[in-house]
């Protein structure tokens, strides 16, 4: 008998990128009388990509390891190109899911264009308005406008922004943003850190500020800026313990840990699995960040974030009250922090706001869509 499932190929190459596609290919794969699922990693994010696969048990039918040391953006576009070409001929696909604004994300719709395969976007909509910032995201997230066939739009902002770029209504959904979905299925999650150290941290009771910073946009003085804020919070909140999380990228270290190590209560961490992560956003008092993820997530746990970055394609964070968008420069970051950490007023208006992006069933709603695509 013919097989009239809608094949489906999930491509996804970063952590972030895993952690909000996990939910939408556990979705369509709950329904295998409408989806065949097949699932392709570039390997963009090594470790940390293997990581977040374990968290959801979902096992890769192909993984092109495009990951060089040091490997250049044209790098990275050219190895996952050819490899996805590859995979979109044998066994050929009716739709191509791809999520968020990397790389793989780019070249996986451009892929599927020149295999006349339709491409559906989840997080579609984002938007800066500045090319460059943060870079090569915006530009990747415009192209993928004008090759999407659906866009999976997190929020009614975003479909405000497809709109103004003269995409379809009619190919437009507000699904809310499948990063919710992951973060409910692990923050109900018992967990219990491994290193005694972290583990003490996290059990007393003292303030637990989180911080991240990793962009591009913020190399050099402004990750310098960053630093010299902590130490600065460190030494006046005797209260509070800082816990950074260091991104891999040898850029970002090379500014932060000569700044930041062996100074009193700031801890330098690797960079954690995803469920211990989540458990140390939950813990967390205050979060400091540039990462888009976290700006999702946060408000769903009740922790109020300062974006240490100038722009934001997640503005509606901003305008629900949840984050404050307060740039890097070194003034901003720590009269923003020292408010927070000493007005019970303004931190409870930001703590207790409803998060705008979604309930966390964005991937069932996804997998509706897909489920009337026809196959070309």
């Amino acid at each position: 008998m013919p097989d009239n499932r809608i094949r489906v190929l999930c491509v996804f190459g970063t952590r972030p990128d895993a952690i909000k596609m996990a939910p939408v290919v556990l979705e369509l794969q709950r329904r295998p009388e409408t989806f065949a699922v097949r699932v392709v990693v570039t390997g963009q994010h090594r470790e940390q990509l293997a990581q977040v696969l374990s968290v959801f048990n979902l096992q890769p039918d192909h993984d092109l390891a495009i990951m060089q040391h040091g490997q250049t953006l044209a790098q990275i576009t050219t190895r996952a190109l050819t490899g996805l070409d590859a995979d979109l001929r044998a066994p050929p696909a009716d739709v191509c899911l791809a999520q968020g604004d990397t790389t793989t994300t780019f070249v996986a719709a451009l892929a599927a264009f020149y295999h006349k395969v339709p491409f559906g976007h989840v997080e579609a909509g984002l938007r800066t308005r500045n090319l460059y910032d943060p870079f090569p995201e915006e530009m990747n997230r415009r192209v993928l406008g004008a090759m999407a066939t659906w866009h999976f739009a997190p929020t009614e902002p975003s479909r405000q922004n497809l709109l103004a770029e003269a995409v379809d209504p009619a190919t437009i959904y507000v699904t809310g943003n499948t990063s919710i979905d992951a973060l409910k299925t692990v923050a109900s999650r018992s967990y219990t850190f491994e290193d005694p150290a972290l583990r003490a941290l996290v059990e007393s009771d003292k303030q637990l500020i989180l911080v991240t910073a990793h962009r591009r946009e913020n190399w050099g003085e402004p990750m310098g800026n960053i630093a010299n804020a902590l130490r600065t919070l460190a030494e006046e909140f005797t209260d509070c313990e800082i816990v950074v999380a260091l991104h891999k990228n040898p850029v970002v270290r090379e500014t932060l840990c000569p700044l930041l190590e062996g100074r009193p209560r700031l801890h330098l961490i690797e960079p954690p699995d995803y469920v211990p992560f989540v458990k140390l956003m939950q813990r967390a008092y205050l979060i400091l960040t540039d990462s888009g993820g976290v700006q999702e997530e946060a408000p769903s746990l009740g922790v109020p974030i300062l974006v240490l970055r100038r722009t934001t394609e997640r503005p509606e964070g901003v305008t629900a009250g949840t984050a404050k968008l307060i740039g890097t420069e070194l003034e901003d970051i720590l009269r923003e922090a020292r408010l927070l950490l000493t007005d019970s007023a303004a931190y409870s208006e930001m703590a207790q706001t409803v998060n705008p992006y979604g309930d966390g069933g964005a991937a069932p709603l996804i997998a509706d869509v897909l489920s009337h695509a026809r196959k070309t």
